[in-house]
């Protein structure tokens, strides 16, 4: 019965978000114990306590982008419309453009990517302004933001299912990515 409910909320989200579940439909039916102990973290990637959305969703955008090359990355995106973060948020992360970001975004980015790229110095600057801003919850939100994030695309490369590349659009708009700081 539980395999039942979850191949059914699988299909379901494949098709409101358009994104290919077959990696975990292939987990469900090869390892239903692994399934289900991967499952819950679907639900501690929606974490969200104390930061705002955007800051939410570009450290979500910086964690897909370090390890996706385009699906994963497309999915946080629908999501983060869908969440009500604005177009131009979600571009300017993409695009890896500060100028363009509000301050919740700016930061948000700019905490998630010193941390993709081990940059302590700025780990550290960016974790304690973070901290000012929205608290230790903040810290901890966009770290899980970020690392679940992260988790996905690779759980989907690590199963072999991590084989399609596309472009990234926003809201019909396909958007030139940035993956790394020229």
């Amino acid at each position: 019965m539980r395999s039942w409910i979850a191949r059914r909320t699988l299909r379901a989200f494949a098709k409101r978000y358009g994104y290919d579940v077959s990696y975990l439909e292939m987990m469900l039916n090869a390892s239903p114990s692994a399934f289900f102990k991967f499952a819950p973290l679907m639900k501690a990637a929606a974490h969200r306590e104390a930061v705002p959305i955007d800051a939410s969703f570009a450290a979500k955008i910086v964690g897909a982008l370090a390890e996706d090359c385009g699906p994963c990355t497309q999915l946080v995106v629908d999501m983060a419309l869908e969440a009500g973060m604005p177009k131009d948020q979600i571009e300017a992360v993409l695009r890896r453009d500060p100028r363009a970001m509000n301050e919740a975004t700016t930061l948000g980015f700019r905490f998630a990517d010193a941390v993709v790229r081990r940059a302590a110095e700025q780990e550290d600057e960016f974790r304690d302004a973070v901290r000012a801003e929205w608290g230790q919850k903040g810290v901890i939100d966009l770290t899980l933001a970020l690392q679940m994030g992260r988790m996905f695309p690779m759980v989907k490369a690590g199963l072999g299912y991590a084989k399609e590349c596309r472009r990234v659009a926003v809201g019909g708009n396909n958007v030139d990515v940035v993956k790394q700081a020229a």
